[in-house]
Order: C-alpha cells, then structure tokens, then sequence
C-alpha cells in the first residue's frame, strides 16, 4: 500500500532542531545562540504595524475573500517594483501573490508536473523545496554543486530525461548563501529553454543581495516568461513573517493553471498581509536599503572573523544574505556535533546533512550558520565558542 504523502518526506529541520533545545536550560552566562533560522524575529517597523492596524480596523475587505492571485494595486506596485530593480517591463498580469514564497513554489510544482515527473535541484538544497517535491510525488534530481558551492549548467544537462520538467535555483542561496552571478543564470536560462524546461528561481533574499545593479538579465529576455518561473518572499524584507506573504512572476499560461492549485487551499492570500507588503513597497525602500546594508555588515564580520576558526581547521565555504556556509575539522558527524554543540557551548546550528540527500558524505562535515538575527558582537561570540569546542 502506498505511503500518505506526509509519509514520503522528512521532518522539517527547523522543527527537528527546536526539539533539541526544548527544556533544555543554558548557563546565565552561556545564554543559547541559535543561528538555525533564516528568519527575522523582530516585528516590522511601526509606520507598517500602524498600517496593519488602520487596515484591520477600517478597511472591510481586510477581512473578505479577495483574489487568488492578490489584489491588484499589490500585484501592480510588485510590477513597477521588478521593472525597476531588474531594468525590465515586468507586468502585472504577470505577477501573483501568494501566502508565503513556499506556496510559490508548491504552486509551480503544482502547474508544471506530474507524478513521476522530475525537477533538477542543486545540493545543498532548501529542505523545504526537497520536502514538497516528495510529497507531490515529484523525484528530486540531486545537481551537486562544485567550487564555490555553484552548480554547473553542463553536469545539469546530462540529468536531463524525458521526465525532466524544471530546474530550480536559489540565488542569494539557502542554505550557501552564495550570490550567483548573472552569466551562470543565463546558462541555466539558456539550458531550460533549449530543452523545453522550466527554469524556477528563488530570489528570496534579493533584497540582501552585495550587487546594487540588477543580479541578472533574465527578465530583460524575449518572453522570458515562457521559461522562467521567479519566487519571491515579502517576509524577509519587511519583517512579515507571520503574515505569509509571497510572489510569482510567470506567463499568464501559467499563473492560469497556479490559480487552480491556490484557490482550493488558501483560496486568496492574507489580506493583512497584502496590505502590510503594499504599504512596505510604498514606504519602506529606504529603511529596507539600511536593513541591506545591516545584513551585508554582518557578512562582513562573518568573512573578517573567520580566521579564528580557519586556524582550527574550519573552511568557509560561502557566505551572503543571511547565510554562512561552513565546513568542520572534526571526526564526528556534523549532526553528532550539533547536538553537543547545544549541550556544550548553547549554539543552535542546523548540520549539512539536513541539505543533502540521506547518506551524502558531504553533509557529515558541514553546517549552515543563519545570522540574520546575530549581530557583529553576537558573530564574535559564535566564533569563540566554535574555536573553544573540541568534542
């Protein structure tokens, strides 16, 4: 008898690790560093809480059904928004809004395959992405990536099949934090439609991207939408996290078919939080500008204080957005470690191995460090209590 899809994956890594701190209690003077979410834990600033409020309080609809795709003046500011950051005429018929960039991605799954069908994923992959193509019953195509933690259009090509119907990419990358450069987009581009394929990109992190020109040309293609699938998260930008908001941008063929899958589990996305991202499209570009340059300091100190931990054996294998990607210098397993490193030094750190396929060599030695939410004294705090440990 077949498995119910729930059956078919694996338990989300972020609620895996939280189990491993729950109860647990930390010295007074070794409080826990969790650097395990990719997620911002302070609320938005208060012009956009005022906004929230003002909404639930005086706006009706706030409180009805409303589109599946999103509300219109949301989806136009979006458009006006990617037409100026990526130098493109993006429109908004080609935009919709979904609740959370995952159900963007669950929703292009939804319109491009079927059972049995496969999807091209470099490893690392977001454990989320890897956990919805199981339980569609859609086969993960591991793309291992190489230097620099990039994968190699070339090596994806050869994995192509009859059943291949998209490859996926995340730039700035979960979990490698890496920042793809635009000609390697291209390629992927170029592959997908050659082949016929989808090509879906993840830019959820955009906003924190080092690069202050457009990270690529791709919407600047003629019908670009014929191929690429974007995904987008209002979350990190704007401190919505709680209020599951995200984007697509695709043909109208496509949002077409993404409308059938979204109207029969959400039926429409938060209105709240449409209005909270709209207003934040509206008001918020120059706080989120100083947001960017915050983050971007963070990876600085990441990238000026790793030596501390180089001289130990550790090698930084990416870093950017809210992500550093390491390797460690131990005999044990990066899960083994992480669970000490709980018990001995109060650092919640999600392993390698939760971004790779079961058995991966790889994912024995490595770690992805979140510091979205640790500051430069908090990174010199991680780092000495990564040098001081020895299991």
């Amino acid at each position: 008898m077949p498995l119910p899809r729930t059956q078919t994956t694996f338990v989300s890594p972020i609620v895996e690790s939280r189990r491993w701190v729950a109860g647990a209690d930390f010295p007074p003077d070794r409080a826990l560093l969790n650097v395990s979410q990719a997620a911002p834990a302070e609320a938005p600033p208060q012009g956009l809480r005022q906004a929230l409020a003002d909404a639930a309080l005086n706006d009706v609809n706030a409180h009805l059904y409303g589109p599946v795709l999103g509300n219109g003046p949301l989806r136009q500011a979006l458009a006006r928004q990617m037409s100026r950051h990526y130098q493109a005429d993006v429109k908004p018929e080609q935009v919709g809004i979904t609740s959370g960039c995952n159900q963007a991605f669950a929703a292009a799954i939804a319109a491009l395959c079927g059972e049995g069908d496969e999807v091209i994923i470099p490893v690392p992959w977001y454990f989320n992405h890897k956990m919805w193509l199981d339980m569609a019953g859609v086969a993960a195509v591991p793309l291992h990536v190489g230097e620099g933690m990039l994968p190699d259009p070339a090596e994806a090509e050869a994995l192509i099949t009859e059943r291949t119907r998209a490859i996926v990419l995340v730039t700035p990358n979960n979990p490698c934090g890496v920042e793809y450069p635009a000609g390697l987009v291209q390629a992927f581009f170029t592959l997908a439609r050659n082949r016929g394929l989808a090509l879906i990109v993840d830019e959820t992190y955009r906003d924190f991207d080092s690069r202050s020109a457009a990270p690529h040309g791709l919407f600047r293609m003629p019908d670009w939408d014929a191929t690429l699938i974007h995904l987008y998260s209002f979350s990190k930008a704007y401190r919505l996290t709680g209020h599951r908001v995200g984007a697509l941008a695709a043909s109208a063929d496509r949002l077409f078919e993404m409308e059938k899958f979204l109207d029969t589990v959400t039926i429409c996305p938060s209105q709240l939080g449409q209005a909270g991202a709209l207003w934040g499209i509206e008001n918020l570009q120059d706080w989120l500008a100083g947001e960017r340059q915050e983050i971007l300091d963070r990876r600085l100190a990441i990238e000026e204080g790793f030596p501390v931990l180089a001289e130990m054996g550790w090698k930084l294998l990416g870093c950017g957005a809210y992500f550093a990607y390491v390797e460690h210098p131990f005999d044990q397993t990066s899960e083994e470690i992480a669970r000490r490193l709980v018990a001995e030094a109060s650092i919640l750190m999600l392993p390698g191995s939760m971004f790779m396929p079961a058995g991966a060599p790889d994912g024995a030695r490595q770690f992805r460090i979140a510091f979205a939410n640790v500051d430069r004294a908090g990174i010199r705090t991680l780092f000495d209590r990564l040098a001081a440990f020895n299991p």
